[in-house]
């Protein structure tokens, strides 16, 4: 089975000043992030501002980043959509290109049923030879995967993990509990990673490892190694950084971040939109105190 490793960056997809992906800083922000401490880089995902790109773009970020990191990373292709049929071209289409998995995030707005979607995620999974990654967010999604569910996917030999973007940890003890030891199990929120790692996760999928992708896998290996205390410790000092990126809609505050560091990933595409002064002066504080700026 694919070994995904701890880290996960969702990588952001850079803009230029017309609105258009800039091809160019994606190589360099993939290579950075790799060097970094992230093990597989997620390309085109929520954080990459899928819902607002088109299906050229997305293949041509997939090139881009594969050709980029050249086999010193993973790399997942967020191939999800709300339409099982798109989902699986989407998915075909990147298996050829190369991609090393893929992220299917439940279905969005038409809310279907847990038999719904169970054959969702089965389908995709027998249309292509990819290991799949469920996303479980339904904060956003307006639909819960329910645990019994997830259960059942786990049979499913290429449907090897999952995200959890709930904030439950009682989700993940039961799922924990109830799948194969060899299901990954990844939080998809970083200030839940060290509660999920006490129940059975095995890392995160990360926003903040674009900027402390090394202290990530510092915390994940010392907890791995039953230095609890230190990596408490990593954690509560990279807690108001979690806090600060997520003060809005993501990714507007981890553009803005990267932008303080120099890099030119140019904004978020409407209808997402620069934050208020308030999230963005407490982001510049924070970042000062981590000597990240």
């Amino acid at each position: 089975m694919v070994d995904f490793g701890k880290v996960l960056t969702a990588m952001v997809t850079p803009f230029n000043e017309d609105g258009s992906v800039n091809y160019d800083v994606a190589a360099s922000l993939a290579k950075y992030l790799v060097e970094s401490g992230t093990d597989t880089v997620v390309v085109c995902g929520t954080t990459g501002e899928s819902p607002t790109l088109n299906l050229d773009e997305e293949y041509q970020l997939f090139s881009t980043v594969l050709e980029a990191v050249a086999g010193k990373a993973l790399v997942m292709a967020g191939c999800g959509s709300n339409s099982t049929k798109e989902a699986i071209f989407a998915t075909q289409k990147a298996e050829k290109l190369g991609v090393d998995g893929t992220l299917q995030v439940v279905p969005y707005y038409n809310k279907p049923p847990q038999a719904g979607l169970y054959k969702h995620f089965q389908t995709i999974a027998q249309a292509s030879e990819l290991p799949v990654l469920l996303y479980n967010i339904p904060g956003r999604t307006g639909c819960n995967l329910e645990v019994e569910t997830v259960v059942h996917l786990a049979e499913i030999s290429n449907i090897v993990g999952i995200k959890e973007s709930t904030g439950s940890t009682e989700r993940v003890n039961e799922i924990r509990s109830l799948t194969p030891a060899e299901f990954q199990i990844y939080s998809g929120d970083d200030y839940m990673t060290l509660p999920l790692l006490a129940v059975g996760a095995k890392g995160i999928v990360s926003v903040a490892s674009h900027l402390v992708g090394k202290e990530l896998q510092q915390m994940i290996q010392a907890f791995n190694s039953g230095e609890v205390r230190v990596a408490t410790e990593i954690h509560l000092r990279l807690f108001p950084l979690f806090k600060a990126l997520f003060a809005t809609s993501n990714p507007i505050l981890i553009k803005e971040a990267l932008r303080l560091q120099g890099w030119n990933v140019g904004f978020t595409r409407l209808p997402l939109y620069e934050t208020n002064s308030k999230a963005s002066d407490n982001l510049t504080e924070v970042l000062k105190k981590l000597s990240l700026i």
